[in-house]
């Protein structure tokens, strides 16, 4: 694993080979003539081979230009394998732009137009797996960990556990306080208050009392939970493990969110297991939360399935929107659209927008079926049973803060009552939410959170985009049903 200098060196000496390599690659005659081949509408770019100073010129304009438009990524910093890609590929493009730029001013040292493309189009595809290889994730011993948690007692109990070099510790500055009120209140019972418990009694009696110390002591304080985004940085931290003894859902997750946003992998102790995706045949004390449980290409195509299907949605059925817009306003006094936050991924929120269907009163949090609910408008009704008061939800797909399948995205007062009962409801933000899903295909509804729960977690383990692309067309067939049978009625 490199880290510090070793890895400016490396990955700047790398992309300069790479990019002399693929200048030389796309000099060769073969080379353009395989191109132009395979490619047919670049043969009007005149290729060209070159020699003598043009060569020369060639390479170093290209190494100049690419190899320092890649710059930031010679500093090593934890990213997801998706932006590392992302990012790589950015910053090529940006530097054939600026080689693009000199031939477009008649310089005389310009790369023929046909050079340039197969160079850049060469690095586009092999400059990624470089600083994908270089920042190859650790193994063994060779990991850099920083541990997270609220309580300095609950670390120094966790830390013995963890089998990687620990660098220091996050944790607030009132962890003796904090301990004390938490100890009167734990003799082998558990505390709610609405927050994440994690309880290491039994880690502590293997260590021979609560108060042996472990490897951590007040200098290994790197920062409060505050500071996390910029430990991650700054120490290169490969792994964290959360060691919460009182968590609320903000300190928490919001941790998980920042190592899945830095590529960084995150563990928990077992007992966490009810409340996270953990990674499948995980053994031991600490398990692998499961950040990204889906495969990068799924990702890619899902967002592109995502997008096509909003834009096309929209342009589709924006006049019928515009008559349930009239419809609603003539029905009932009250705004049209109806919004509500609604909970993402980590535990985050959002605005959901929906056409509205019931009188403006008061809500109520708990779940109730339609037939129970005499707030309901005559429009309203027309647009529940049709599913059309949900056409409004494809803009946030097209934004992005949904997909068009995925667990059904919950009010954030009602995630609260289902998270009561049912700790491992959490499970479900490990994902984007979705307009429609497993659960809602199989008629699986929030008057029922277990067998909701059961649905929503198969999908996040058995999610492709085919199986995508079966459920939407169920749940078409199922709204097709729906809007005939209301017609008919």
């Amino acid at each position: 694993m490199l880290t510090g200098w070793r890895y400016r060196f490396v990955s700047a000496a790398g992309t300069v080979c790479l990019v002399v390599v693929a200048v030389l690659v796309s000099n060769l005659s073969t080379t353009q003539s395989l191109f132009t081949t395979f490619v047919p509408v670049f043969n009007r770019l005149e290729p060209t081979i070159l020699s003598g100073s043009s060569l020369w010129w060639a390479l170093a304009l290209s190494v100049l230009a690419i190899a320092g438009a890649v710059w930031p990524l010679y500093k090593p910093r934890p990213r997801r394998i998706l932006d590392t890609v992302f990012l790589v590929q950015k910053r090529v493009l940006v530097g054939g732009l600026t080689l693009a730029t000199l031939g477009y001013f008649q310089w005389s040292h310009r790369l023929p137009r046909a050079t340039l493309v197969m160079i850049v189009g060469f690095l586009v595809v092999v400059l990624p797996g470089w600083f994908l290889l270089i920042r190859g994730r650790p193994t063994g011993s060779d990991g850099r960990t920083v541990i997270i948690g609220d309580d300095l007692t609950q670390i120094k109990r966790v830390a013995p556990v963890v089998d990687t070099p620990v660098i220091g510790y996050l944790c607030p500055t009132v962890t003796e306080e904090r301990d004390k009120s938490v100890s009167k209140n734990a003799k082998g019972k558990a505390i709610t208050d609405g927050g994440i418990e994690l309880r290491h009694d039994d880690v502590a009696e293997r260590n021979d009392g609560p108060n042996q110390p472990g490897p951590l002591d007040a200098a290994s304080r790197l920062g409060g939970l505050s500071r996390l985004e910029d430990v991650l940085i700054e120490y290169d931290i490969e792994t964290a493990v959360l060691a919460f003894r009182q968590a609320d859902r903000a300190e928490f997750f919001g941790a998980l969110d920042a190592c899945h946003e830095y590529g960084v992998d995150a563990k928990v102790h077992r007992q966490y297991a009810d409340s996270v995706l953990v990674s499948e045949g995980n053994v031991g004390e600490l398990v692998d939360v499961d950040l990204e449980p889906w495969d990068p290409l799924d990702h890619i195509l899902k967002r592109i399935f995502d997008f096509v299907f909003a834009i096309i949605g929209l342009v589709v059925f924006t006049p019928l929107m515009m008559v349930i817009a009239a419809a609603i306003k003539l029905d009932s006094p009250g705004p049209i659209f109806y919004s509500q936050n609604r909970t993402a991924g980590f535990g985050e929120t959002f605005p959901v927008y929906k056409f509205r269907s019931m009188v403006p009163e008061g809500e109520d949090a708990t779940p109730t079926e339609d037939e129970e609910n005499n707030r309901i408008t005559r429009v309203g009704q027309v647009l529940r049973r049709t599913h059309l008061d949900e056409l409004p939800q494809l803009w946030s797909i097209f934004t992005g803060d949904m997909s068009v399948v995925g667990p059904r995205a919950a009010w954030t007062e009602e995630e609260a009552l289902l998270e009561q009962d049912i700790p491992a409801w959490r499970k479900r933000w490990f994902v984007k939410p979705g307009l429609t899903g497993l659960a809602q295909i199989n008629d699986a509804k929030s008057t029922d959170p277990d067998e909701k729960l059961r649905y929503d977690l198969e999908y996040i383990r058995r999610q492709s985009f085919w199986f995508d692309v079966k459920i939407v067309i169920r749940q078409i067939w199922k709204v097709l049903g729906d809007v005939c049978g209301t017609i008919w009625r």
